[in-house]
């Protein structure tokens, strides 16, 4: 696990060492071990290494045999072994035992499409030399990030946001649009960043750019199987397959040259990955968890259950509220752009205790997003039926509901109520994200100032699910759900939130259920034996029962989030009067005053639960004060 960055001036411009090396040193939590460099008139990369597989000699950038062809990459390949082997066969010579090293010799054998072959996590900048040419490329579902700019012809990249913003010509002017969405889903949907010079390589595409052409196109896509050619598996069957696949992803990920552990939430996902681990690994599994104060929200006696009936070494740390709040003012040294996922700050303590025993961690993200493990799945079956309601009885419904006593509690009546209702009368994809998001689009045109909104283009305000809905191939409306949470809330928000927490603390975390070839069988599997009528993650759970006790098979879904819908009436409260005082806000020109101070006075007196809204609002402007 690494940073990388890099300069390329396809006009013959020498490359700004000076800031080739701040954009290094700036991330250099993502690889604390060493640091390496590549250099040309034109070209330079930057390499900051986190040392987990071939300590001595693993150091990047990797070159080929006559050193025409660099790479560097964040993250790891899976299969490089195997690779290797191939590449032996035909007369390539490695000078490493390192994973990375594969990189080039594929690219010397299969050009662009070398990245067809890799099996892994990772974000790759590979140059050609002789060609001068630059190839960007993520993996498959972007566990690991890259960003990239366009300056005075020719091209920066880096692992994160902060590292660019030290090169010189990297524009610092906003995205308007990218604002507005952040606002809508809580962060800003890839390729887009908050700024608007400054884009994402989107996960499993590549970018292939020289001094003539730019060519930024797919190399790999989920798939669902036609009802016509699709191969029936009886449930046994699909059950034994999930977990021999699953096995054979969790075994890849330990292969390692440090110590590793995993994160242990109590849940389902977590405990099956600890449950193979136990299964496949020679030593005592390390298991980590955090426990909290606020009961609502705690999750650590199911953890210790999973823990002591698996029989792995669990560690826990009990946080107090103080140590979850101190987090909260530099939240945005962890993060580039705005991101209102509140578990980031669990995520982070999580890692820092974790950190301090393991340098590698599995983890059970994208167990939900495969298998339609969340409520709101559930809960579109419900409002189905409510299509057949007069709309006048749906009008007296919503008015009864929002009129319902505010709870703060995690994920109250009240506040699940709520959102249900607001999602009502609109179609199953828009609806799925006003519940998961935070700004409705009638809340927002309260938000913004008149001045704000002049600088918006005349966009579709879910223009994202609508583009990504054009390159799902199925019709089905629970797998159009689930590739839209894979290619929005996962990739952008989760996979975002773990990578920097995780990194900030020098920590790699491995996530078993996005291996390739287990997403492919999954998206394969009839959505029924996703969403058994309201049973979420049935041909999981079915998988499980071999090796998990019923209790925490079949406990509710339960959250990684901290109280702060509580806390922004306790704890937070002087904190959050100050960040979004009103004159502030006034003079930013970008949120109406009024509206602003309505939605925390009606929260302030329990009139309203407008904790997403507050907390959205918060850690944009933490961002803003700090990046812009």
């Amino acid at each position: 696990m690494c940073g990388i960055c890099g300069i390329v001036n396809f006009n013959a411009t020498p490359v700004d060492v000076k800031a080739l090396k701040k954009m290094n040193q700036a991330q250099i939590h993502r690889g604390p071990d060493d640091e390496g460099y590549y250099l040309t008139k034109i070209a330079g990369m930057g390499f900051r290494r986190l040392s987990i597989i071939d300590l001595t000699t693993g150091n990047q950038p990797m070159h080929s045999e006559d050193k025409s062809i660099w790479a560097v990459c964040n993250g790891e390949i899976y299969n490089y072994q195997e690779l290797k082997q191939i590449l032996q066969n035909k007369s390539h010579n490695f000078y490493t035992k390192s994973d990375a090293e594969v990189i080039v010799h594929l690219y010397e054998e299969h050009g662009e499409d070398f990245i067809k072959k890799l099996d892994g996590m990772f974000a790759i900048a590979l140059w050609d030399e002789r060609e001068k040419k630059l190839i960007l490329a993520r993996d498959n579902m972007g566990q690991k990030p890259l960003h990239y700019s366009f300056v005075d012809n020719g091209v920066v990249f880096s692992s994160e946001i902060k590292s660019m913003l030290q090169h010189p010509k990297v524009s610092k002017a906003l995205d308007y649009n990218a604002v507005s969405k952040y606002f809508t889903y809580e962060f800003v949907p890839a390729p887009a960043t908050i700024f608007s010079k400054i884009k994402k390589v989107r996960p499993g595409h590549k970018l292939v750019i020289t001094k003539d052409k730019i060519i930024n196109e797919p190399y790999w896509d989920i798939r669902y199987s036609s009802r016509t050619d699709f191969k029936l598996y009886n449930e046994d069957e699909a059950a034994a397959e999930l977990d021999n696949l699953l096995k054979k992803s969790v075994k890849k990920r330990l292969i390692s040259d440090v110590s590793l552990g995993a994160f242990l939430s109590g849940g389902l996902d977590s405990s099956y990955i600890i449950s193979l681990m136990s299964e496949l690994s020679s030593a005592s599994v390390k298991a980590f968890n955090i426990a909290f104060d606020d009961k609502s929200f705690d999750e650590s006696k199911y953890a210790k259950k999973v823990a002591k009936y698996l029989g792995v070494d669990y560690f826990e740390e009990h946080l107090s509220s103080k140590q979850l709040l101190d987090i909260i003012p530099g939240i945005c040294d962890i993060l580039d752009e705005p991101l209102a996922d509140a578990s980031i700050v669990p995520t982070y303590l999580l890692s820092s205790f974790t950190g301090k025993h393991v340098k590698v961690a599995l983890s059970g993200d994208g167990g939900d997003e495969l298998f339609a493990g969340y409520p709101t799945y559930g809960a579109h079956k419900t409002a189905e039926y409510f299509k057949l309601l007069p709309a006048s009885v749906i009008s007296q419904f919503k008015k009864i509901v929002n009129k319902l006593p505010v709870s703060l509690s995690n994920f109250s009546f009240d506040f699940k109520a709520k959102k249900f209702v607001s999602g009502l009368g609109t179609s199953p994809e828009e609806r799925h994200y006003r519940w998961m998001g935070s700004f409705s689009p009638e809340e927002k045109k309260c938000l913004f100032t008149d001045d704000f909104r002049e600088n918006l283009s005349n966009m579709d305000e879910f223009e994202d699910i609508r583009q990504h809905l054009d390159k799902c191939n199925s019709k089905d409306s629970l797998e159009k759900l689930l590739y839209l949470d894979a290619k929005l809330y996962l990739q952008d928000d989760v996979l975002v939130k773990v990578d920097r927490a995780s990194m900030a603390n020098s920590l790699e975390v491995r996530s078993p259920f996005l291996d390739k070839e287990f997403v492919e069988f999954v998206s394969r599997l009839e959505p029924s034996l996703k969403l058994r009528k309201f049973k979420t993650k049935y041909i999981l759970k079915k998988a499980a029962h071999k090796r998990l006790p019923k209790e925490i098979i079949n406990r509710p879904k339960k959250g990684f989030g901290i109280p702060v819908g509580k806390w922004i009436n306790g704890e937070l409260r002087p904190f959050i009067t100050d960040i979004l005082d009103i004159s502030k806000i006034k003079r930013g020109g970008i949120f109406n005053d009024q509206y602003v101070k309505r939605i925390l006075d009606e929260h302030f007196c329990m009139k309203k639960d407008n904790r997403k809204l507050i907390w959205t609002l918060l850690i944009f402007q933490l961002w803003h004060q700090k990046y812009a």
